[in-house]
């Protein structure tokens, strides 16, 4: 099991992106919020984070954040399941003032990937 994240998993697309928020769902887990979209390619999921200037007004503390979530998604993706012949493009929103702990952002992650299966499996029944 490879757990790369690679150039083919980022979702960078602004025509794909405007389409996640507008016709996209979202789940929320404490401070890390989930905007996705199930879609009909068998592709590699597509993924990005954000982090607003609200919060973090300094640029090294926002990209501290986004290695963290990129990091906590990479370590498991492995543990997302989708329908057959379809892919998700979703996007990891960070929304506190605080700076959280890797531990903390890799259980918020977890949780939404698996509230993301719970998901799936409800729309394939």
């Amino acid at each position: 099991m490879r757990f790369t994240l690679g150039k083919e998993t980022k979702l960078k697309s602004k025509k794909s992106i405007e389409l996640l928020f507008t016709e996209g769902s979202s789940i929320r887990k404490g401070p890390i919020r989930c905007v996705y979209n199930l879609i009909n390619m068998d592709q590699p999921h597509k993924i990005g984070v954000s982090v607003s200037k609200r919060f973090f007004k300094k640029a090294p503390n926002r990209n501290r954040i986004k290695r963290l979530l990129r990091e906590a998604y990479r370590l498991n993706q492995h543990d997302l399941i989708t329908p057959e012949g379809k892919s998700i493009e979703m996007m990891f929103l960070f929304q506190s003032p605080k700076m959280p702990e890797f531990e903390t952002v890799q259980q918020l992650i977890k949780k939404l990937i698996i509230e993301l299966n719970k998901q799936h499996q409800q729309l394939e029944d």
